[in-house]
This record gives structure tokens, sequence and C-alpha cells, in this order.
């Protein structure tokens, strides 16, 4: 390839007068930014060391083990090693043989297909398609190392497994502009211009987040709550320091008695289920004739670190439960919980048996775990190491710091929620996308430290509520106490709440009435997905007692989406038609409309 030659065979030739005031000002620019970034850079407060990786034990632990395999069966280490580096070899030699032969094209692929090499350039040019090949090839064999280790603890191995793929992601040639066909033909097309508005997204994101390089996923000018998100008409009926409830505006004359409120989780906002009129759940089950309330959690700075679960279930459950049979003046609720909110209503609920208390009607979990036996993919981030480190952060800080628990989650997919994005915007310029999910994706929240070290020693590693029990306000819990009847959304490919772990959480509840519905999709995409789009089916059998993967091999499939089979089974627990119920009453008055004013509050930390 010749100096005039660009990447797609296009001249490039001396700059004209015209680019090169353009090639000025954009070194100008470099400077600016360049001074901005390291001015965010000197006020970034990172979160602890081991956080963000794992210690050298771990890989300590995996050498000694991988030496004990290759001592223990030498024959299959050899094969692995020998068939890395033919590979290796081989290719090598054919992509020399085709220069040496003036052959400008790429040796035989057979490389399976991959999102990150889209490029036609990565399967035709012969820069290219090599050095893809050759990291494939390395990428493999890394895996087969630590799988060839049969020795480890297997929750270290799959700890060292996550930090080994992290690491392969995190080299794909596509991270590099070097290496990147996309990056450097959009350098070419714009003059530069593209890697300067790149260097300025990235400084624009580490300004924004205290120096922490947390790439935007979506446009957040494009957003405002309570204008074009989040605007189903409510009032904020009830508020204390931990939420701020809001009861909707009937749509229809009449409504069901009994009311439902919504739990969601604290570790992100509400409106999730409110995102605008044609997929929000919220106004979608208030046109069905109900009175609808939900929660709206505050977002903790550090004098919130004592709060713990009993807060949550004491100040944050039980309030609400008491101010909507007050409003409503019903004895009892129907209430829903998601993710968390799911987890800490099943405590709830068990705490309620434990004094009596028949307040709630019925329970609907979304996406819940109950039953942490089985950690999948959030294995490394529950062992003591990981824990030990978020307790040491929170005792500092108060809370744990939103942007942590995001970036935890963002690299259980770090190719679409990390590195893709992070190519986009810094490598290719582009502005990020006005995507609604993707804007409330990043409006994350803090979590109390108590709460935090609640939940993460007692529930996720120490599982005491399934396993036997749990604590809580002087009470034990146990989720074989949760004897109400229930209904139980879980989502087929969600990540973070896998759904044979939720399944097996119902198995585990005391309720003679139980329904389970598999969606499609994911944690958000399952739950979110309105009737008038049918985007995605769900799965029902009415037997409990199979094991998950029988359970659903037998399971009826559907089409359409699961919101009307929810509400045909919510339906005749909610009782009778009565008139439709403003938001509030005499001694709870409207304190602000809808969305309220804790969804928008940014705590300084």
């Amino acid at each position: 390839m010749t100096t005039k030659d660009s990447i797609a065979g296009e001249s490039i030739g001396a700059p004209s007068g015209e680019n090169r005031e353009k090639l000025a000002a954009n070194i100008a620019r470099i400077e600016t930014l360049s001074q901005r970034m390291m001015a965010a850079l000197s006020h970034r407060h990172p979160a602890r060391s081991e956080l963000s990786g794992p210690g050298q034990d771990l890989f300590v632990k995996a050498t000694t083990n991988y030496w004990a395999e290759a001592m223990k069966n030498p024959a299959r280490i050899f094969e692995h090693q020998a068939s890395y580096w033919a590979g290796t070899v081989k290719h090598a030699l054919e992509a020399r043989k085709a220069l040496l032969e003036h052959n400008l094209s790429a040796p035989d692929d057979p490389t399976p297909q991959d999102r990150r090499f889209a490029n036609p350039l990565w399967r035709t040019h012969p820069y290219f398609n090599f050095i893809k090949q050759q990291y494939l090839m390395n990428a493999d064999a890394l895996r087969q190392a630590v799988a060839d280790i049969d020795t480890m603890d297997p929750r270290e191995k799959r700890k060292l497994t996550y930090f080994t793929q992290q690491i392969i992601d995190m080299m794909a040639p596509t991270n590099f502009l070097a290496t990147n066909p996309d990056a450097l033909a959009r350098a070419i097309e714009t003059d530069g211009e593209s890697l300067v508005k790149g260097l300025e997204n990235l400084v624009i994101d580490l300004e924004t987040h205290g120096g922490e390089m947390v790439v935007r996923l979506a446009d957040d000018s494009a957003f405002k709550v309570g204008e074009n998100i989040a605007t189903t008409p409510g009032k904020v009926v009830f508020r204390n320091r931990m939420l701020e409830l809001i009861q909707y505006t009937p749509t229809t004359d009449t409504v069901h008695a009994t009311p439902i409120v919504i739990f969601p989780p604290w570790i992100n906002k509400f409106y999730v289920l409110d995102l605008k009129p044609e997929n929000s759940l919220i106004r979608w089950i208030v046109d069905q004739g109900y009175t609808l309330y939900i929660v709206s959690w505050v977002n903790p700075d550090a004098s919130y670190r004592d709060v713990g679960m009993e807060d949550y279930i004491q100040d944050g459950y039980l309030a609400t439960i008491n101010a909507v049979k007050s409003i409503t003046g019903q004895p009892q609720v129907n209430a829903v919980g998601y993710c968390i909110g799911g987890t800490t209503l099943a405590m709830t609920l068990a705490l309620l048996k434990s004094r009596g208390d028949a307040s709630v009607k019925s329970a609907t979990f979304f996406t819940t775990l109950t039953d942490f036996a089985e950690q999948g993919e959030f294995t490394p981030f529950l062992q003591d190491d990981f824990i030990d480190g978020i307790t040491r952060e929170v005792e500092e800080a108060g809370v744990l710091r939103s942007f942590i628990m995001a970036r935890t989650f963002s690299y259980l997919r770090s190719n679409d929620l990390i590195y893709g994005p992070a190519i986009r915007s810094y490598m290719l310029g582009e502005a990020p996308p006005a995507f609604d999910l993707l804007y409330w994706n990043g409006d994350g929240t803090n979590l109390p430290a108590k709460m935090a070290v609640d939940y993460l020693r007692l529930l996720c590693q120490q599982n005491r509520f399934s396993a036997d029990h749990v604590t809580f306000l002087n009470t034990p819990l146990a989720l074989g106490d949760v004897d109400v009847p229930v209904c139980l959304i879980a989502c087929e490919t969600d990540h973070i709440a896998a759904w044979k772990d939720s399944y097996r959480g119902a198995q585990a509840m005391g309720s003679q009435d139980k329904t389970f519905i598999l969606s499609e999709s994911g944690h958000i995409a399952g739950i979110v997905n309105p009737p008038s789009k049918n985007k995605y089916g769900h799965y029902t059998n009415p037997d409990l007692s199979l094991p998950a993967e029988a359970w659903k091999a037998a399971a009826e499939r559907h089409s359409e989406s699961w919101w009307p089979r929810w509400e045909s089974w919510l339906r005749p627990r909610s009782g009778e038609q009565v008139p439709a119920r403003q938001p509030g009453d005499s001694t709870h008055p409207a304190l602000a409309e809808a969305p309220g004013t804790y969804v928008g509050a940014t705590p300084s930390i």
C-alpha cells in the first residue's frame, strides 16, 4: 500500500489550503480539550482498586493450578498449545505468501460472524484480516487455557473465566484507533474532525462523571423527566425520608376496589415503567381501571450511611402500604415488586405473616431473585475480596456510588455497554443516540452504605432468606413464609435475575396459589413489552413442581405480551368496581405533580 492509498483505496494526497486551516483549528481545539481533560481527571475520586479487578492471588492460583494440570495431563496441554501455535503460524505464512505474490487480499477466513467485525475490510483486507484472525486465535487459546484447569475451586475458576473474558474483550483490535478500519476511514473522510469530536465527547463524559470514564449511552439533552418521559398524570400524596408516593389520575369512570402499589428497585429510578405513553406500563394499568400507586425512592447521600434493609422495610414498604390503605379506605392492597424491590417485598410479606397482618392481598414479582444459591454471572462480584472492597468503599463514602454499580452491570455485557458505545463516541465522534431507555439506564442512584452491605452479605452471598432465615426488625424472615397468592414474571435472557433462579425462588415460597410466567427477552425489554407492539411472547405452565428446564420444555408459548395475562390474573383478586379515585384525600393532600421531586434530585457525595 502506498502513502497515497487510503484504507478504502481512495487517494489521500497532500492537504489543500482549506484542509490545512482546518487541521490547524483542530490542533488548537485538541490543546484546549486536553487542558479540560487534565482538569477533569484532577478531580477524580476513583473507586478502590479491588473493585476494578482481581488481586494477584487469583492469577497466582490460576498459574499454580495450570502447571499442576500440565504435570497431571501433559498430553492435553501439549495438544492445545501445539494446535494454537500451528494455527497462528500457518495463518501468518499464508498472509506472507499473499504479500510476496503481490496479492493484496486476505487468505481464507474460517472465523465466525462477529458484530464487532462487521466492516467488510476485516474479511477482505490483508492487514485487518491478519489482525482479526490472530486476535481470535489468541482469544480461543486463552479461554482454552482456563478451561484446561480442572483442579481449581469452581468459584475461583468462574471468577478467572470472567476476568479472562474481560481481558479478551478489552484487547479487541476494534478498541484501538490504529486497528479499527471504521475509525481510520472516518478520520480520513472528516480530515480528523471525527477524532477531535471524539476527544470532546470523552472530555464531556469525564467532566460529567467527576473524572470517571463513564461513556454516555444516550443524549442527555434529548430528555427531561416529567416533560417527554415519565408523563403519566398523577400527584405525590405521601413523602418521607425514604420515598415519595405517587398516585396516578384515573382514566376510567370506575376502578377496582383494591389498589395496586408498585415497589420498583432503588438501584435505578421508577420511570422505566413510564418512559413514554406507548410503552408505559403505568399508563396501561391505569387505563385498565385500577387505582395505581408507585414508589419513587430517594437518591441517598452520605447522611443515609446507616440506613439498612430494615429501614427500607419499615419506612418504605410498611409506610407505603399503610398510606395507601388510609387514602383508599381499603383493608388490603395488591403489591408489585421489581428486581430488588421484589426481593424486599418478599421479606416484607414474611414479616407481615409473622405479625398476623393481612394487608397484602396478592403479590406480583417482576424479575425477582429470592434464592441466591446460584450466583451465575455475578459470581466474581459476590466473593469476599470484592465485597470486602465494597465494605471499605461505603465506609469511606457513606454510599455505594451509582457509577460503581452501573459499571459492574455494564461489564457483564462489556462489548454492548462499554466498548461499542466508546468506539462510536470517542473514535468515530458520533453523538450518543436519543434513546429513552438508555437515558434511564444512565440515570442511576446511590445505595446507602449499610443497606448495600446488608444486601450483598446476608442475601446475595449468604442466601439467608432462602436457605434458612434472615433477621430484620427483630423477626426471623424466611422465604417459605410468603403465603399470599403470587404471580412471578421472569425473563428468558435476563443476565441480572436469571429466570431459573427466579423460578427456584417461586418454588420455595409457601403460597398455595402460584403463577409463573416466562417472558422472552431480558431484564428490561421483557418487562416493558406493551401489547400494542407484541414484540416478545411468553411461556406458561401451571406445573411448578418440575425442574426449570422441564417446566420450560412443557410450557405453552404465547406470541403476545404477558401484560393482559397478568391483568386477567389480577382482576379477580381486585374486588368490585367503585367510583374512580382522584389522587390523595383530606389527610394526604397533593405535595407535587408526578413524577415528583425525588426523581430528579442529585445528591452531593
